[in-house]
């Protein structure tokens, strides 16, 4: 699997309501920066996706402008995500950025670092 359908398969994970840590590099340095919170470290990672997965459910993800530069045991990536879900006591809508790095393990590719961010839009 290249780089790119690691990707789409991760957004396809979050639509499941899959296990998400798995798609992170198992070492102290990975970072996920999502719309609301800063992880630092795979622990961190895996508990603040497990925490989101038992608390969240029908997402939807939408991939508008997917483009990943592949270089022998690194690659790295940018989108416009359109991303929807719920909470137990509320819905969310949001347009956002996603970018990262992913790494070579073996025959797969996993996150060296993501970060998801929503557009600063002034009043």
């Amino acid at each position: 699997m290249n780089a790119a359908a690691t990707i789409r398969e991760y957004y396809e994970s979050l639509r499941r309501g899959e296990p998400l840590y798995p798609y992170f590099a198992e070492r102290p340095d990975v970072v996920k920066f999502g719309v609301g919170e800063r992880l630092v470290g795979y622990d961190a990672v895996a508990e603040g996706l497990r925490e989101q997965t038992r608390t969240t459910e029908n997402w939807t993800v939408e991939s508008q402008d997917l483009r990943v530069t592949e270089r022998d045991d690194y690659a790295h990536f940018s989108d416009s995500v359109f991303m929807s879900w719920t909470t137990p006591d509320h819905e969310y809508a949001l347009s956002t950025r996603w970018s990262g790095t992913l790494e070579r393990r073996g025959d797969e590719w996993v996150f060296a670092g993501m970060h998801v961010s929503t557009p600063y839009v002034e009043d």
